[in-house]
């Protein structure tokens, strides 16, 4: 099988990304359409549990390092206190919230990984508001994600400690920019060019979590990540293409992953788990 984003557009012709992203997951499961939509509603329900259980003021992590940020940050944007607007800042309040629930040991969806799964969810639930989309239709933005997900993890990687967090936020800012591109109208090219310029966007990231616990600076870099799909999504759906072969910038992540040293791969030994700040509080 040909795993790549050229091959994914090539199966859109005619049906669309996100029914290309269902037969695929059809054939290569084995399951009915109807399983598949339901195990993505599943899916979709714990992510916004996820979100509404991040924004407790109260929420701790068990480290104390997090917890009660994704509270702070919603009151400033529905205050007026944000630069960003209340459209970008509440989807990175909902990334950071998502984020801080996986931290204090709550449920959450592994989108791709545990470190950043609130890039996802936050920008389909932030954009669902916005522009009063229908479940269904988040539902086909999560395939489309999965799909490109997919490709990620088969060229390249999603994990921390082989990529960087590259490989974790930067792939979840890469899927949710290719779901964004998809759900506001654009095309399978333009959303495999929204792939490319996220990925673009944070090559060479490192992985560095203080304490080696996926919590600081994991968790802001969630808010970041959201904002830069957002940013990638909106390049695509200029109609600004991307000037690289978005498969080969997938090809490139894996490539510079493989290129950082050990101290930068989640070992918790380089990076800001390297600061003399970070050093004292563990």
């Amino acid at each position: 099988m040909d795993h790549s984003l050229q091959a994914l557009i090539a199966a859109a012709e005619g049906i669309g990304l996100a029914e290309a992203a269902r037969r695929g997951e059809m054939k290569n499961s084995g399951l009915s359409r109807e399983e598949i939509d339901r195990r993505m509603e599943e899916a979709l329900l714990v992510m916004r549990q996820s979100a509404e259980k991040g924004f407790d003021e109260n929420l701790k992590s068990m480290s104390g390092m997090t917890g009660g940020q994704a509270a702070k940050l919603h009151a400033a944007v529905e205050s007026g206190k944000t630069s960003g607007g209340h459209y970008l800042g509440r989807a990175a309040a909902r990334a950071l919230a998502i984020a801080e629930c996986n931290a204090a040991m709550g449920k959450i969806v592994a989108a791709p990984t545990a470190g950043a799964c609130g890039i996802l969810p936050a920008a389909l639930l932030t954009l669902q508001e916005e522009y009063d989309l229908s479940d269904e239709a988040l539902v086909d933005g999560l395939l489309v994600a999965a799909a490109v997900g997919q490709v990620i993890a088969v060229r390249a990687s999603i994990s921390g400690a082989q990529g960087g967090c590259q490989a974790e936020c930067g792939s979840a800012a890469a899927m949710a920019a290719a779901a964004l591109t998809y759900l506001r109208g654009g095309s399978a090219r333009q959303s495999a060019d929204a792939c490319a310029f996220a990925l673009m966007n944070v090559m060479g990231l490192v992985c560095d979590p203080v304490g080696g616990l996926v919590e600081v600076p994991c968790v802001y870099r969630n808010a970041s990540g959201v904002a830069g799909a957002f940013i990638a999504a909106d390049l695509a759906l200029a109609g600004i293409p991307c000037p690289l072969n978005p498969d080969e910038v997938i090809d490139a992540m894996k490539a510079v992953g493989e290129q950082l040293p050990p101290a930068l791969r989640e070992t918790g030994e380089g990076g800001c788990a390297g600061c003399p700040s970070a050093c004292k509080r563990i």
